[in-house]
């Protein structure tokens, strides 16, 4: 009888549609409906899958961070690694001091034009002197007289370069040449500090030249070495010997007047050159460092220009 009601119930198609839909509702375990009601199986889904909570609450992964053990050994790596970093930057700016790296990179256009200028025509040049503000050296963009790495160490890049055009030109270029090219001007140039640095070491010599002043230095005879072998490639080997003249004299006198302010600081600032036995030696040093300059521009050049 019920099934008749029913039936009769669901066959009334003039209802309105909230009476339809309530009778549908009421009747949802009835098979004659037209779609079937998932609500109650999805809360029947609910209620079975609730005993497998207990689980998803033991996965591994919420098991490690919830355990407390694991995150104090994670608190524990951390400040391991935090205290390696530390002691690392601090071996490290021992030997090399890299917050003051950005110092030497501090430089315009107008600053490299003119320090190029220095390096080839150094003789008309008379304050030789860096300038200080607050016990402080300017930045090289200001002063140019300041060190730099910025010009040794394009003019380094560009000497390779131009090393491997000539050997080009001269068939002989190989990527194994070019890099013996490379890695023996950089052995001469860390031979050659370690050299001055031995050398102040024995003199006693009290100044502020850092190891990157001295590496700034014994970069710039890269340009004259680049001005040599480009007019050789141009011009042939005779011009190569004369351009190649022309800047030895000029890093020469350079390296003089630059590291005898830097070598002799009792003398340079008195105003005088104090006499004696260990500005002799200062002098000597001086000299000889910059002397070596001219030998090492030919040694790296004389077999690129043929």
């Amino acid at each position: 009888m019920d099934y008749t009601a029913t039936h009769s119930g669901s066959r009334q198609r003039k209802l309105p549609p909230n009476m339809r839909l309530r009778n549908n509702s009421e009747d949802g375990l009835d098979g004659s409906q037209l779609f079937e009601d998932t609500s109650g199986a999805a809360r029947g889904l609910q209620t079975g899958n609730q005993p497998a909570r207990p689980q998803a609450a033991g996965f591994p992964a919420q098991s490690i961070l919830s355990d407390p053990m694991s995150n104090l050994a994670m608190a524990y790596g951390s400040s391991l690694a935090s205290q390696g970093r530390e002691m690392v930057d601090k071996n490290l700016d021992r030997f090399i001091p890299i917050s003051k790296l950005k110092y030497y990179f501090a430089v315009d256009t107008i600053y490299v034009g003119k320090k190029l200028g220095l390096l080839v025509f150094p003789y008309m040049h008379e304050n030789w002197e860096v300038s200080y503000q607050q016990d402080t050296p300017v930045a090289p963009r200001f002063d140019v007289n300041a060190p730099d790495l910025y010009i040794p160490a394009m003019g380094f890049i560009t000497y390779v370069l131009v090393a491997g055009l000539a050997l080009g030109t001269q068939n002989r270029f190989s990527p194994e040449l070019l890099g013996v090219q490379a890695s023996s001007a950089l052995v001469w140039l860390i031979m050659e500090v370690l050299a001055v640095l031995l050398s102040l070491y024995l003199v006693t010599v009290n100044t502020d030249l850092t190891t990157i002043d001295l590496l700034a230095f014994s970069g710039y005879k890269y340009v004259g070495m680049i001005v040599g072998v480009v007019t050789g490639l141009l011009f042939g080997r005779p011009a190569y010997h004369l351009s190649l003249l022309w800047c030895c004299a000029a890093i020469f006198v350079f390296m003089i007047r630059t590291l005898r302010l830097k070598l002799l600081s009792e003398a340079a600032a008195e105003g005088r050159l104090v006499r004696g036995t260990r500005n002799q030696l200062r002098m000597y040093l001086t000299m000889s460092i910059a002397a070596a300059q001219p030998i090492f521009m030919y040694w790296l050049t004389y077999h690129l220009v043929r």
